[in-house]
């Protein structure tokens, strides 16, 4: 047994060792990367530290085989939320005059992380602007301006300066995994975007939509590898929804029961 140094560095290591699964979560978007470090990712962070696993900011400046490196070391992912848009002519759409501008270094570092993640079977968590990614990753298509394209009523984001966010229900598909998670056919869930899946990638199961239609939550169903959608922000409701408890409480487990595969 190794001998444990003055200053602790065996005991850092067997610490190391014993935290969880180590989940990737990139920065929003390049800007907010370089102009506030953590701050804006920090309720995903931890999220993920809350339900037990080992959270890492990934850098969008990284090179494409630096980023490759680091996502053979992850357990799993969190795509976070933007405020940014995916570039349309990623899914081969003309740009909505209400679309926001893009992130390139964000689309090429969520589509890298989701590339090794299929071909591992590592799983994902991808909220709010990292579910669009994901269809669009998939060859799926989006909403570009939900309030313009489909004519709701429905809030999907108050963007009042001060207003408190937007809630509506949802219903959750029979046999989804959200819906196992809660054991209910329906949820409220927060809102904040303006864009959404119009046809889902390959191999994702719509599994809840919105009152008006708009699709909610999306799952992988070409294998057994966990990978979930979800349109809201369960990263802000950890204190008291079970839902969100649940989604990251599995995305974890998941990433867990990866890491164990894989150990030396």
């Amino acid at each position: 047994m190794p001998r444990l140094r003055g200053d602790g560095t065996i005991l850092r290591l067997m610490n190391q060792e014993n935290q969880g699964p180590r989940i990737g979560v990139p920065y929003r978007t390049r800007k907010e990367e370089i102009a506030s470090g953590n701050g804006k990712i920090e309720k995903y962070l931890a999220a993920v530290r809350e339900a037990g696993g080992q959270p890492l900011a990934v850098s969008l400046a990284l090179s494409p085989e630096a980023l490759a490196r680091l996502g053979s070391s992850l357990d799993g992912i969190v795509l976070t939320g933007s405020p940014a848009d995916v570039n349309p002519s990623q899914y081969g759409a003309l740009r909505h005059v209400k679309c926001a501008e893009s992130d390139s270094d964000r689309e090429k570092t969520d589509f890298a992380l989701l590339k090794g993640c299929f071909a591992a079977r590592k799983p994902a968590l991808a909220i709010c602007y990292g579910i669009q990614s994901l269809n669009v990753f998939l060859s799926g298509t989006l909403i570009q301006d939900v309030p313009s394209e489909v004519g709701t009523e429905v809030v999907h984001s108050n963007d009042e300066k001060g207003a408190p966010e937007a809630l509506h229900r949802i219903a959750i598909e029979a046999g989804s995994r959200i819906g196992e998670l809660i054991g209910a056919k329906e949820a409220v869930v927060n809102s904040s975007h303006h864009q959404a899946i119009l046809t889902p990638g390959r191999g994702l199961r719509i599994t809840a939509r919105a009152p008006d239609g708009v699709i909610e939550a999306v799952e992988w169903i070409d294998d057994e590898n966990w990978v979930v959608g979800v349109q809201w922000h369960p990263e802000r409701m950890m204190e008291s929804d079970p839902l969100a408890q649940a989604l990251f409480g599995s995305l974890v487990k998941e990433a867990a029961a990866r890491k164990a595969l894989t150990a030396p």
